[in-house]
């Protein structure tokens, strides 16, 4: 049974960091690119980043360019979102998802989610 267990979320300051974990367990997680998603309270969830099954491709939102970095370590089936720099708009749950894919692209839709972490950014 697919699974993704996200971890790593908190309450920080204004410029503060911190690193998202997906961890996956119940599937072949090389054949899947995993993105991170958010949602935001009074919000649509929206997309952040995306991360192809080799991890030789990504891509993100613009909000969150040069801020955020997704990295995957497929020897631990675990997907990784450096957050710096991050700003009270930041604040949301933060979702990682898997889906099944036979290209190379990073190309995420969310088809397969975790259950979420919550990223307060505040003074």
């Amino acid at each position: 049974q697919l699974q993704l267990v996200e971890s790593g979320g908190g309450l920080v300051q204004p410029g503060g960091s911190l690193r998202l974990s997906c961890a996956a367990s119940g599937f072949n997680f090389h054949y899947y690119a995993i993105g991170w998603f958010r949602q935001a309270p009074g919000k649509e969830r929206e997309g952040v980043s995306c991360i192809s099954r080799s991890g030789t491709s990504t891509n993100y939102a613009d909000a969150v360019k040069g801020r955020f970095t997704i990295s995957r370590d497929n020897a631990k089936n675990t997907v990784y979102l450096q957050m710096n720099s991050l700003k009270p708009e930041d604040t949301a749950i933060y979702y990682c998802a898997a889906d099944f894919t036979l290209t190379a692209e990073a190309m995420c839709v969310g088809r397969n989610w975790g259950q979420g972490t919550q990223v307060t950014v505040s003074s």
